[in-house]
């Protein structure tokens, strides 16, 4: 029997993450529950947490961003603790380029060191600027979910178009903070802007 064609990158990614989001519902317990109760917000959480999980897959952090080989992938959440929960039940027992994923919730002030990928969630512009400038903080793959996140410094940001979430990527935001994204990534985004935002 002949196998089939390789799918083209972009329908490929898509598909994987639609197998993904499919699973990651599929397990979380009371889904159905949450969604019959005005869970809308509940699912956007949800799909915005198996998007960082695989934003890691097609994210490349120089070998200076981990104390050594077997470190892991450290996911930093600040201002949505709901979402940090729906994300540590997705990476659970994961592994992502060789390394576990971790999660950790990031309290106010509290500075991203050793984070590689930072989700700050809301529209709080404060807490972004100051993680970008705070020291200790290397490569990190900064995504939000504000209205003017690119133009604040993250490298990608969630927008909900025609009531899907989407999202936006920097270059330039990728370039400063020492993290290369792959093409793959690049060709499912909403809109990429290769200059200033």
């Amino acid at each position: 029997m002949p196998g089939r064609a390789p799918l083209p990158p972009r329908r490929a990614l898509l598909r994987g993450l639609a197998a993904c989001l499919l699973t990651i519902l599929a397990g979380l317990s009371g889904a159905q529950a949450a969604l019959a109760a005005g869970g809308a917000a509940s699912l956007e959480r949800s799909i915005k947490a198996a998007f960082l999980y695989k934003f890691l897959g097609y994210a490349e952090f120089p070998a200076s961003a981990f104390a050594d080989a077997g470190a892991p992938l450290v996911i930093g959440v600040a201002g949505a603790d709901e979402l940090a929960a729906d994300l540590t039940r997705i990476v659970a027992g994961r592994v992502v380029q060789g390394r576990p994923v971790v999660v950790r919730t990031l309290r106010e002030q509290e500075a991203p060191a050793g984070v590689h990928l930072l989700f700050i969630g809301g529209d709080d512009t404060v807490r972004l600027r100051n993680a970008l400038r705070a020291p200790g903080t290397g490569a990190i793959l900064v995504v939000t979910e504000s209205e003017q996140g690119l133009q604040q410094g993250s490298v990608i940001n969630f927008r909900i178009v025609e009531e899907r979430v989407r999202f936006d990527v920097s270059l330039e935001a990728a370039d400063r903070n020492s993290v290369k994204l792959s093409s793959r990534l690049l060709t499912v985004a909403n809109h990429v802007h290769k200059g200033a935002p």
